[in-house]
């Protein structure tokens, strides 16, 4: 039996139709992942589960007696209350009540399963932890159904791989919007789609569903030009005017007017910003160095000794929790603040352009359209010609009716989407992205990752997405604690696969050769005197090849088993029983890598 259930339900908000007679069926152990473009009403559909919105027509049924849990996409506004306050909060609409022992009991174990302090203030708390807290708010009531909208948004890496291991874990119903690519790809035991008012289900994982679209999409693209062309040609035949009429076909007449109406009803799938990124000189070879940085504030290091040399046409990620430190080595290495101690050196010919994740560039009450002039006319200069801006914005997929509506009226995937704009209109060779890509659809993601491919210029990139690093970067900033901040070759996938060996430098070990260091990911050459292996640890290294295979497979099979959403119908402790099981195969693989590189660097 469902949890809930759409049954051709239509939704509009004025003459927008949102939701065109859908239907839904959410199973009670089952990963369900809601994706569509911004806009296309996702978050109206949780809204109509929960019963905040009503359906213009159809009937949304959950079962009766089953608890339904919501995350929303925004906190709201916070108040100074305790944190065991605020998860006590989501017992107050329990259908069947409960004694006060057992609500004491509950608070007490949703605190300390999310290992939360309830005696802290929400306002103590950042981003992260205080959607931690209101995930307990959420989970306090034992949800049958429990409704995600943006999870991962404002999270830091270390909080998103949490949130992934708890879901992986929760056994009862889920649907969640997400644009987080591996955090979609992880969870999701089924991707459902809205796409112009139609809701599409597509068994199996996030890369099934992407190949499978693709196709959908070709298939479709085929039937609108063969439909197209068969209008033509009915159009040109009515055209002939008086030999129609003589032939009295009005069957075919008729055929024709069906035609046009099939034709304007047709929602077209919403285009691809065609966003380019303007040509300028470039800069000198050296665009920063920063060499022995340290900057505090009130005592506390953010950055410790910190020497770097930034080239042209690097493209560096800065990895690392929320509050290390991010932004502030941005603002060092642009030249806004001066270091405690240290130097930056800044090098020639740069015009940077600063995407910041406030949006503090866009001023909410003025129009669309004076965000991306200043005020100053309606034209904007693209490759040193002259182009309107309301052509301009198209490309960003902002219609001409909208452009003198504040930016206040804009979500937050469109405000994104109007600050791209911006920094696009100006010519640039450093492109500086602090967290671009919250509130970004999967489409729009796409296509700023082309855009940087692209790009001859430099670009620095804050961003706690692990796909979009892995797809854009190719070097790391990782801030590892207390102000330190060590190099990386590639994405943050590459940074794992480095991480454990170049930590184990710091913790005593036998004298074996060196592993190689973060900075430099070539086996390092043995110390002189290194003794050679021996006849085991030869053994050993010959062994390690098939050992990882072994272990690589366990893995595989294991996943394969916990993304089956028959896996969950087991009991909790069965499957946190093979939850632990993966975590600790996937730590085997880690150390036996670590292990291969220390007899390799040896016997070399």
């Amino acid at each position: 039996m469902p949890i809930a259930r759409l049954d051709k339900v239509s939704l509009a908000y004025g003459l927008r139709p949102l939701l065109d007679s859908v239907d839904l069926q959410i199973g009670r152990d089952e990963r369900l992942c809601l994706l569509g473009r911004n806009g296309e009403g996702k978050s109206s559909l949780l809204k109509l589960i929960t019963g905040e919105v009503k359906a213009d027509s159809g009937e949304v049924w959950v079962r009766p007696g089953a608890r339904v849990a919501v995350l929303a996409q925004e906190l709201g506004a916070l108040r100074d209350e305790r944190v065991d306050e605020v998860v006590a909060s989501g017992l107050a609409d329990n259908p069947k009540g409960l004694e006060p022992w057992e609500i004491q009991r509950r608070i007490e174990r949703t605190v300390e399963r999310l290992g939360l302090n309830p005696d802290a203030s929400m306002r103590s708390l950042s981003g992260g932890w205080q959607r931690r807290v209101m995930l307990g708010r959420a989970l306090v009531n034992d949800p049958d159904l429990l409704l995600l909208d943006e999870p991962t948004n404002h999270l830091d890496i270390e909080a998103i791989t949490w949130l992934e291991e708890f879901v992986l874990g929760f056994s009862s119903a889920l649907l969640f919007i997400s644009h987080d690519r591996s955090f979609v790809r992880r969870v999701a035991s089924r991707i459902i789609e809205l796409d112009r008012g139609s809701l599409s289900s597509w068994p199996g994982n996030y890369d099934d569903y992407l190949l499978r679209k693709r196709d959908s999409l070709e298939v479709e693209a085929r039937h609108a030009a063969l439909f197209d062309k068969k209008l033509r040609q009915e159009e040109a035949w009515i055209r002939q005017g008086v030999e129609a009429r003589r032939t009295r076909n009005e069957g075919r007449v008729r055929a024709l007017k069906q035609l046009r109406r099939e034709r304007a009803e047709r929602r077209e799938r919403a285009g691809q910003i065609q966003a380019k990124l303007q040509d300028t000189e470039k800069s000198g070879k050296l665009v920063f160095e920063a060499l022995n940085v340290r900057q505090e504030f009130d005592g506390r290091v953010v950055v410790r000794d910190f020497s770097a040399r930034i080239l042209r046409g690097d493209r560096v990620g800065i990895i690392g929790p929320n509050g290390c430190g991010k932004s502030t080595l941005l603002k060092l290495l642009l030249g806004e603040i001066s270091p405690t101690a240290g130097e930056v050196r800044i090098g020639t010919g740069l015009q940077s352009a600063y995407f910041d994740q406030q949006r503090e560039q866009l001023n909410p009450s003025m129009s669309i359209i004076d965000n991306v002039t200043g005020g100053s006319g309606d034209t904007v200069l693209i490759n040193g010609a002259p182009r309107h801006v309301a052509s301009y914005l198209r490309d960003f997929l902002f219609s001409s009716e909208r452009l003198q509506a504040p930016v206040s009226m804009l979500s937050g995937g469109e405000r994104n989407r109007l600050l791209l704009a911006r920094l696009f209109a100006r010519p640039m060779n450093l492109l500086v992205l602090d967290e671009p890509t919250n509130d970004l659809d999967v489409e729009t993601l796409d296509m700023l990752e082309e855009l940087i491919a692209e790009f001859a210029g430099t670009l620095l990139l804050v961003s706690h997405d692990r796909t979009f690093l892995d797809n854009v970067v190719t070097s790391s900033l990782v801030f590892e604690g207390g102000g330190v901040i060590n190099e990386y070759v590639g994405g943050y996938a590459d940074w794992l696969r480095q991480r454990k060996p170049a930590l184990q430098e710091d913790r005593p070990r036998s004298k074996l050769a060196p592993v190689a260091t973060a900075v430099d990911t070539k086996p390092a050459t043995p110390r002189s005197g290194a003794r050679k292996l021996s006849f085991k640890e030869v053994r050993e290294l010959q062994a390690m090849p098939a050992r990882i295979q072994a272990l690589e497979a366990q893995v595989i099979e294991l996943q394969v088993r916990i993304g089956d959403a028959a896996y969950y119908r087991q009991p909790p402790a069965e499957v946190a029983r093979g939850l632990q099981q993966l975590q600790s195969l996937n730590a085997d693989v880690e150390t036996a890598y670590a292990r291969w590189q220390v007899l390799e660097a040896a016997e070399s």
